[in-house]
């Protein structure tokens, strides 16, 4: 198999959030200038009228394709009808950034999460939360549903393929799991020590986490994503890297992971399953090394193609088909007399063979 880039579409500015139409002809884009765009191939790209008033950071499809929402670096839930653009519901879910969403396999349920880092002691370990970090809400009615506390800040959430659970990984390696169906339970907890690095030259903090979580096909392991170890955080140069687990056992267990060589360094955000189940995708951005967007065998963890779109991979979301399309930030540049550069991508992608 080998993973093949056909099309650029050009965004006003960065991409971090992403959804595909059912059939694939038309994504929507969460941008860095607070704006959800809908664009397809041969078009401009359409503002919907309702806007974050800060980066605008996911976004979700609900199912039929009428209705979208947004979430944001304001903290806000927005809902959006498609055909006209205009804004039917705003929801403060958080008191600050919305990091990451996630709509339930059958559009019933979104999952947003947040906190913010905040030194809590002499070796600037996270403080507590002063929020629930992980939130579920009804995607009709936009009702609250659930509230879950975990460490702050949470990068990222998925739901099984099931529905029935919700996965959230944060700063410091850690991702719980909570059963819908018994949210009252409490939560599995798998710690890998990883993703987080602590600052021991030039500057002293915790950088790195979990940015991308999926559960494999099955729901029977997850695997998780973002850049490996190191001794100077502001540098970004940790090892791309993602690690299965199994963590349905009664001591969660790692089973799997990115092989030595197969990789370089730089930050992975975004994690796929190709529609098969025999691969998975991972994507980022790359500070040394020949890619940042690779497929994997499910089979082994063997690295088997891999791209360098020379840009910031900040979600990844194949279709029914095989279709892949990556949404990207082609660096992040400033005005330049009054006017900001086109600097979003959203890119599609094919896996030949």
């Amino acid at each position: 198999m080998k993973l093949e880039k056909q099309k650029d579409i050009r965004l006003p500015t960065g991409v971090l959030g992403l959804a595909c139409a059912p059939g694939g002809g038309r994504v929507y884009a969460a941008c860095m200038d607070g704006g959800v765009y809908a664009a397809a191939e041969g078009e401009q790209p359409r503002a919907m009228e309702g806007r974050h008033e800060s980066y605008a950071s996911g976004c979700v499809l609900l199912p039929g394709g009428e209705m979208m929402i947004s979430g944001g670096y304001d903290g806000v839930l927005i809902w959006h009808e498609v055909a006209s653009g205009k804004c039917v519901r705003r929801v403060k879910a958080h008191d600050f950034w919305s990091w990451q969403m996630a709509l339930s396999p059958d559009g019933k349920l979104v999952a947003t999460v947040t906190g913010q880092y905040l030194a809590g002691g002499e070796r600037y370990e996270p403080a507590g939360e002063v929020e629930p970090s992980v939130k579920v809400y009804d995607a009709r009615s936009g009702d609250l549903v659930h509230a879950f506390s975990h460490g702050p800040p949470v990068l990222s959430v998925a739901f099984s393929h099931d529905g029935r659970y919700l996965a959230a990984g944060n700063l410091m390696g850690e991702v719980r799991i909570w059963d819908l169906e018994k949210p009252a339970g409490g939560a599995v907890v798998v710690k890998s020590d990883g993703f987080t690095s602590w600052g021991s030259i030039k500057s002293h903090h915790y950088c790195g986490g979990i940015y991308g979580v999926r559960f494999a096909p099955g729901d029977e392991s997850l695997v998780v994503c973002g850049m490996g170890a190191m001794t100077d955080p502001m540098a970004g140069n940790g090892k791309m890297t993602w690690q299965r687990w199994a963590w349905r056992e009664a001591v969660p267990r790692m089973t799997g992971q990115i092989r030595d060589g197969e990789h370089g360094s730089g930050l992975m955000e975004a994690l796929a399953w190709h529609p098969a189940g025999t691969h998975f995708l991972m994507a980022g951005r790359q500070a040394q090394g020949t890619w940042n967007v690779a497929l994997f065998s499910a089979a082994d963890g063997a690295l088997v193609s891999s791209l360098d779109t020379k840009n910031r991979v900040t979600r990844a979301e194949f279709l029914a088909d095989g279709t892949l399309w990556l949404a990207a930030c082609d660096g992040q540049p400033g005005p330049k007399d009054g006017r900001w550069p086109d600097f979003g991508r959203v890119m599609r992608c094919v896996v030949a063979g």
